[in-house]
């Protein structure tokens, strides 16, 4: 396995291997979404109690989950970076980071608009959404860092640091239905036993999920070969693919 990766460890490798996985991760992402949107949406049968107000579920469940997910692949990112002091880990886990924002603030505000309805309130300090807003800080942190040092390599060290730390704030998120009183309801779809969820709305919301998680990758196939680019552009291979790209857009 590590032979097969360790050519990727090479900037250039890794960007044309992006370049090649793009296109396919882009149209799984699509075709997903459109699928489980419009089944979740249009399609799947209202709730017995909160009627078509728990669609939002189709949105607000896989930005919760990947905004997680994210977070530990950041952090993972930046572990490898710090310890192996391989660039390419610290490109990654910059690319990742805005993207894990976005998903969070997503998860915030679908749950502030789930919540009125339900609870009567846009927002409670509930132990799951006060450790979700932390988590969302936790990444304008790291991509405050990120660009907080005219050093890249001190930079890198500090956001990868709070990176790391920051990952025991998962469990909180995760756990925090069962470990305090809480109004957030508990697990729907991560239980051992029989997930508290209908067949026919539990299938739309699983191609949701993997629809955001293929967005996400293709997402940042995107930003990672900018920051490859931007990092290499030194590079005779970055300044050769300028120039061809150039001479194409010129004779087009």
């Amino acid at each position: 396995m590590w032979k097969w990766l360790h050519p990727y460890a090479k900037p250039e490798n890794t960007y044309h291997l992006c370049g090649r996985l793009l296109p396919w991760f882009s149209i799984l992402a699509l075709g997903l979404l459109v699928v489980g949107t419009g089944w979740g949406l249009a399609f799947a049968p209202s709730d017995y109690q909160q009627g078509d107000s728990f669609r939002i579920i189709y949105i607000h469940v896989p930005a919760a989950i990947w905004s997680m997910g994210i977070y530990l692949s950041m952090a993972i990112a930046a572990f490898i970076g710090l310890v192996w002091q391989l660039k390419l880990s610290n490109m990654a886990a910059l690319a990742m980071a805005p993207i894990g924002a976005v998903y969070t603030f997503v998860a915030l505000v679908t749950g502030a608009v789930w919540g009125k309805p339900m609870w009567g309130t846009w927002w409670v300090w509930d132990a799951r959404l006060t450790s979700e807003l932390i988590l969302l800080f936790l990444y304008l942190g790291v991509i405050a860092l990120y660009h907080a040092f005219d050093d890249a390599k001190t930079a890198e060290k500090a956001a990868g640091i709070l990176a790391i730390v920051g990952v025991v704030n998962l469990p909180i998120i995760h756990f925090s239905v069962e470990w305090w009183n809480t109004l957030h309801q508990g697990a729907t779809i991560t239980k051992f036993e029989k997930p508290s969820i209908s067949g026919d709305m539990l299938w739309p919301l699983l191609i949701e999920i993997l629809g955001f998680a293929f967005f996400f990758a293709a997402l940042t196939m995107i930003r990672l070969r900018n920051e490859i680019v931007r990092k290499e552009s030194h590079r005779p291979w970055v300044l050769a693919l300028a120039t061809s790209n150039y001479t194409t857009h010129k004779e087009g």
